[in-house]
């Protein structure tokens, strides 16, 4: 079986909720807490393709630094990549992978199809 591993925000309720979903299936996540020890460059890019997303659909854009840093306007894939790994509160939560898939857990039971 795939490891699983779990970019959490333990303020968020959504990333609580989708911990506490995850043990109720019997699975153990490797628990990142992304605040504390953001993801590269690299790492969020790979992330990204599992989500099949682009950076902008994974980034909170209600958050003071994204209008601080004029994100609204950048439309450079590697520049918002950037801002997240400099400013991880941007990074939508929680992020669920497991081997080559991931999802976001919003809601939650989101990341049950690929346990």
């Amino acid at each position: 079986m795939a490891e699983v591993t779990m970019y959490h925000n333990p303020r968020c309720s959504k990333s609580r909720q989708t911990l506490a979903l995850l043990a109720e299936q019997g699975v153990e996540a490797n628990v990142v807490e992304y605040l504390k020890t953001p993801p590269d460059a690299k790492t969020l890019d790979e992330l990204l393709q599992k989500l099949g997303l682009e950076p902008r659909e994974l980034m909170r854009t209600k958050e003071d630094e994204y209008a601080a840093l004029g994100l609204a306007e950048v439309t450079d894939r590697a520049q918002l990549i950037q801002a997240m790994v400099e400013h991880p509160i941007l990074i939508e939560r929680p992020i669920v992978v497991k081997g080559s898939q991931a999802r976001l857990g919003r809601p939650p039971e989101q990341v049950l199809d690929i346990l």
